[in-house]
């Protein structure tokens, strides 16, 4: 059994003892915590809070724990049940709300869920919010509610319609297009809400050959849920099977986009934001932002029309914080999380999709034809093993003065640019390893940049 608590939420495998795995007990003392956090902020004011869940096994169980103990805080609840963490966090400022509660583990296996927390502007509480959240927790400082001030659950199922609504509105996407290029698309939800979302917003879209694959909604993940190349086989022998122009493919919360060519090969979910910034910044030029572990071609697109990329420190919340203080027109994450603040801040795999499928339909190209379009770059991940007494911020401290002749970036960790190629290395959180990221123009160069730096880590060491 699994249980960790951080700054962005809890999660953790179902099941096992207390404080050991994400059962009911951790799940309602974590809630309650959350609850009293927002309590104590906005006093002498009945707290309002939206919740929403994936289609995990666990999601309704979960669900109804946190649900009830808001309620015996005295906080109303706007229940979404199935949603996705994108709704949710639209949902939140709609709704005018003090806070937000995504049930999901994303990406992980369906034996793991999660409790993850929003503020009142539907995005992800800051590490000194969630360092009170897990000191109430802590110290189970908590103060229920009397009889007479309980809360009220109220449950909505308009958000579907609300967040394609907010989508449709937005001036950049170009719904004449889309319907008039009339895609034939896969879908791959992998049995959670994006089965329900995305065949949604794609029809919204004007789309109308649409194959679903795996978009029943009950929460047993056909494949491993994250959407990598290894675990999309189905969806690229749908996509030949069919003659299909695109394949899309989501992880069970839908905050994660991927897309397949036409061909079966992957676009590559590094590529998810390139692609559509280059659509925005065709519209919309302004400054960009990914995090320092994503790939360069961003940097590349953006700096090809003028403009100027910024790196943030790994994590949405330092990704959108970098968006803000640079007033970006598009940013996001390497790993398919699209953020479109004109929309909301907060990554978000439907908007993504009008974005690409805008792109697509202007551009007039096959899928294949337009990732090819973009710089070519490779990311090998990597990571070596330390012993607990190895001062690791003194190594990276090492690695920075040895190339320090060229553009160095300690903004989170150390991340070396060496030329079109760059080494990011980051210390774990929870472990003794040092992170290596690399990247090249090939997997074989970007191996080799790796290798060489791991060698003179060891030496360090």
């Amino acid at each position: 059994m699994t249980l960790i608590k951080s700054i962005s939420g809890i999660r953790g495998t179902i099941g096992g003892k207390v404080n050991e795995g994400l059962t009911p007990v951790d799940a309602v003392k974590f809630a309650a915590a959350f609850g009293t956090w927002l309590i104590r902020r906005n006093p002498h004011t009945k707290v309002k809070v939206v919740i929403g869940r994936d289609a995990r096994i666990s999601g309704q169980m979960i669900s109804d724990l946190v649900s009830s103990t808001l309620v015996g805080l005295g906080i109303d609840v706007i229940n979404l049940g199935l949603s996705t963490t994108p709704t949710v966090e639209v949902a939140v400022t709609i709704e005018g709300a003090h806070g937000g509660i995504i049930l999901t583990a994303s990406h992980n296996p369906k034996q793991w869920n999660a409790l993850k927390l929003l503020n009142q502007k539907g995005e992800f509480i800051s590490g000194s919010d969630g360092e009170l959240v897990l000191s109430i927790a802590d110290n189970e400082d908590f103060d229920f509610a009397e009889v007479d001030d309980l809360g009220h659950v109220t449950n909505d199922d308009s958000y579907l319609q609300k967040h394609i609504d907010a989508i449709l509105a937005l001036g950049v996407i170009n719904r004449k297009a889309i319907a008039a290029a009339d895609f034939s698309v896969v879908v791959d939800a992998v049995n959670s809400t994006g089965g329900i979302f995305v065949p949604a917003i794609l029809e919204a879209l004007g789309v109308k050959n649409i194959t679903k694959l795996y978009c029943d909604p009950t929460g047993e993940f056909p494949h491993n849920p994250e959407p990598l190349p290894e675990h999309l086989q189905d969806l690229s022998a749908k996509i030949k099977e069919t003659g299909a122009d695109v394949g899309f493919t989501v992880d069970p919360d839908v905050d994660r986009l991927a897309m397949v060519c036409e061909d079966g090969s992957m676009f590559g979910e590094e590529y998810t934001l390139v692609a559509v910034a280059d659509y925005v910044l065709s519209k919309t030029p302004g400054s960009t932002v990914s995090n320092l572990s994503s790939t360069r071609a961003l940097r590349d697109v953006t700096e090809s029309v003028g403009q100027t990329y910024y790196a943030s420190a790994v994590g949405e919340v330092n990704v959108v914080t970098k968006m803000k203080a640079e007033n970006a027109v598009i940013g996001g994450e390497g790993n398919g999380g699209v953020i479109y603040p004109e929309l909301h801040y907060g990554r978000d795999s439907l908007v993504g999709i009008a974005l690409f499928l805008s792109l697509l339909a202007e551009k007039n190209m096959k899928v294949s034809e337009l990732r090819d379009s973009y710089p070519k770059y490779t990311i090998s991940k990597n990571k070596i093993q330390l012993t607990p007494e190895i001062d690791v911020d003194n190594v990276l401290s090492e690695m920075a003065k040895k190339y320090a002749h060229e553009e160095v970036d300690s903004t989170d960790g150390v991340k070396i640019y060496i030329g079109k190629e760059w080494v990011h290395l980051r210390k774990s959180n929870t472990e003794p390893i040092i992170r290596i990221y690399s990247e090249s123009k090939s997997l074989h160069t970007a191996n080799e940049l790796a290798n060489r730096i791991i060698s003179e880590i060891k030496e360090l060491i």
